[in-house]
């Protein structure tokens, strides 16, 4: 259903449902991030203190997420949300560069992280599902920040797969350096996806402006999501 179709109780419907998924993300990493921290400072394990840290980030953005669908007019604070969202790229990126390249230079030896490998794989059943549920959800509502939210989440997938894959080598054949480096890459796609929040190039497929659409979401592209 395209956005000129959208009837207001449909919109509203949509909104409540990215402001619940935004609060399950909010809820889910809080966790993530204090099992990570915990078990990584026990098993002198960087990648998880790091995939911590970066689980506050994603938590982060859900409250960007959250700030603006509890607005009576959420698509007023579409430009601001997106800049917002765009910084926390920004700052995942940051910490996946300092923790990989910390790692890599000083060589410190890990323990073998039973709890992190778990917590890596529920992460990796849990993740998809809520990147799945935001991107219908964005595109149907045709919000850019949904869209880049969601990204976010993606992103914290990709985290939780090199994770697990640094902690498994690490576990087994001692691999230490496998970890930082396949972060470094995620670093650098994180940057890109930051770009892309702040210029809000996340909606391309999202549905077109209803036909009594307001000078602000005119202003914010002819597709219905801001494109900077």
């Amino acid at each position: 259903m395209s956005a000129a179709l959208l009837t207001p109780e449909r919109r509203a419907v949509l909104s409540r449902r990215s402001l619940w998924l935004a609060y399950a993300t909010a809820g889910y990493n809080l966790l993530e991030g204090l099992v990570a921290i915990v078990a990584g400072a026990a098993a002198s394990s960087t990648a998880l203190i790091g995939f911590g840290l970066d689980s506050f980030v994603e938590v982060s953005s859900a409250a960007v997420l959250i700030w603006q669908f509890r607005s009576r007019v959420p698509e007023d604070r579409e430009r601001l949300a997106l800049r917002l969202i765009g910084a926390s790229f920004f700052a995942l990126a940051a910490w996946v560069t300092v923790d990989a390249l910390r790692s890599l230079f000083t060589g410190g030896d890990a323990d073998a992280s039973p709890v992190g490998i778990g917590l890596a794989v529920a992460s990796l059943l849990v993740m998809p599902l809520l990147v799945a549920a935001k991107r219908r959800t964005g595109r149907e509502l045709g919000s850019a920040t949904v869209m880049a939210d969601s990204t976010q989440t993606m992103l914290c997938t990709y985290l939780s797969a090199v994770l697990l894959v640094g902690l498994v080598l690490n576990a087994l054949w001692g691999w230490s350096w496998a970890d930082p480096v396949a972060g470094l890459v995620i670093a650098g796609v994180a940057v890109k996806e930051g770009v892309a929040a702040w210029r809000g190039e996340h909606c391309d497929d999202c549905a077109p402006l209803p036909a009594g659409a307001t000078t602000e979401e005119k202003a914010c592209g002819g597709d219905g999501c801001c494109t900077g």
